[in-house]
């Protein structure tokens, strides 16, 4: 494999290849793209979008739920199982025709024994999808799905290349370690079987592209690959949406987070922890978390223990335009997860001009750098002492805003990582041609 490490600064120079680079057709493939949660549609909606606006023709192949894109993006819908969001129990979502297909068949049975296939699933469809059409695309890029399906396209002459966010393999000891039950560790092992396809498939991969040195150097680790086999192109951030909104005011002692509650991942419970211990020296403190608090969970029940039901707010399934809004209106964004690929909504929170506090957990500290406060993950001390320094200093909340949104602007655009993956396709197409 050829190896160009690409990273972005606000120095950096692109290579020439704008001016004879021609127009791309390329696939983007999504086994689930959810628009507003877990990251997965978020890239693809807007790294679809780049793409386009430096002259390529997409196509997004998903999997359920489907992804919000531009208009001049042509969706491919890929329909599943999808199981998580069926009205039935997924026990009884099996039909007689799903029995046709493996696929579907596959993709039950592991749900119903508490695994997760929606992935390897995906993969035997988009085969099947693109089977006898190597004319129609040019490049083959898929968002983390990481399925034998890709290795199947590689065999049959399509350019493939795989976003690969972060390993899952920190999601799995993360969970084992905050789970005492022996039982739900089975569980919880169970879940993630799916990495076992993943180490496979990385390993076969003639391209990998990952999103941080952070999650460079973990994926080399974890999956047993060279380091120099994975190529960095950093996330982008929509500089032009996720923006500061001149007519909305803060307001006072706002906190905001984006975290799925009862991920341990996502260290939520150190902030609330930090909350609970600042509320008598704020009472006007609230806390707005975007996402879904699930009844009965464990988030839910730390809540009530500490106290803190009265200042804390949780909204879900909200649009981007909400978001934004909600961005704007904080006095800080915490980010409090105990590991990071990459780190959206820190970088929506910087390209929204509003302060941040940052864990150093995985790669978020080079996505924040000196633009944020970062403290360490897991500690609800330090989350606390930063809140209050944030708190007591407006001029220092002021400075770090204006500091986050033009290193976005330097940094992190989409459009610049949409002319790094250009750059890198055609240097794959070249790859590809003298093999």
């Amino acid at each position: 494999m050829t190896v160009h490490s690409i990273t972005a600064n606000a120095s950096t120079e692109l290579p020439v290849h704008r001016q004879a680079a021609k127009p791309l057709r390329i696939a983007l493939l999504g086994y689930r793209s959810h628009p507003y949660g877990g990251g997965q549609g978020i890239y693809i909606k807007y790294l679809s979008k780049a793409l386009v606006n430096a002259g390529h023709q997409v196509d997004v192949i998903s999997g359920p739920p489907y992804p919000h894109l531009d208009p001049r993006v042509r969706l491919i819908k890929v329909p599943s199982l999808n199981l998580f969001e069926s009205p039935v129990h997924h026990a009884l979502a099996l039909r007689p025709h799903h029995l046709r297909s493996w696929a579907d068949f596959v993709e039950w049975w592991s749900m119903f024994t508490g695994g997760f296939a929606e992935a390897y699933s995906f993969g035997r469809r988009v085969n099947r999808l693109l089977t006898g059409r190597r004319d129609q695309y040019d490049i083959v890029h898929d968002n983390q799905s990481l399925c034998y399906g890709l290795l199947d396209l590689q065999k049959k002459g399509f350019p493939v290349v795989a976003t690969f966010h972060h390993p899952i393999t920190h999601d799995l000891r993360i969970a084992l370690k905050a789970e005492p039950r022996w039982y739900m560790r089975l569980l919880i092992l169970r879940w993630h079987s799916f990495l076992k396809m993943q180490k496979k498939v990385v390993k076969q991969l003639d391209h990998i592209v990952t999103v941080s040195e952070r999650s460079q150097i973990d994926i080399a680790k974890d999956f047993s690959i060279p380091q120099s086999d994975i190529d960095l192109i950093y996330n982008g951030i929509d500089t032009e949406e996720f923006a500061p909104i001149a007519c909305i005011q803060k307001i006072p002692y706002r906190i905001m987070c984006t975290a799925s509650a009862d991920q341990p991942l996502k260290g939520l419970k150190y902030l609330l922890k930090a909350i609970a211990t600042l509320r008598e020296q704020y009472p006007q403190m609230t806390l707005l978390v975007v996402g879904k608090l699930n009844e009965g969970g464990y988030t839910e029940g730390l809540i009530k223990r500490l106290g803190i039901a009265d200042v804390v707010q949780f909204v879900s399934g909200i649009s981007t335009e909400q978001l934004v809004r909600h961005y704007n209106e904080a006095e800080i964004v915490v980010c409090p997860s105990l590991y990071e690929g990459f780190g959206l909504p820190a970088g929506e929170a910087m390209s929204c001009g509003t302060a941040v506090i940052s864990s150093n957990g995985g790669a978020l500290p080079e996505v924040v750098g000196d633009a944020g406060v970062i403290v360490n993950a897991g500690s609800e001390k330090a989350i606390a002492d930063a809140i209050i320094d944030l708190f007591e200093h407006p001029a220092k909340r002021t400075q770090l805003a204006l500091a986050g949104r033009q290193r976005i602007l330097d940094t992190f655009c989409w459009n610049l990582a949409a002319h790094q993956f250009e750059n890198y396709y055609h240097r794959m197409l070249k790859t590809e041609a003298a093999a």
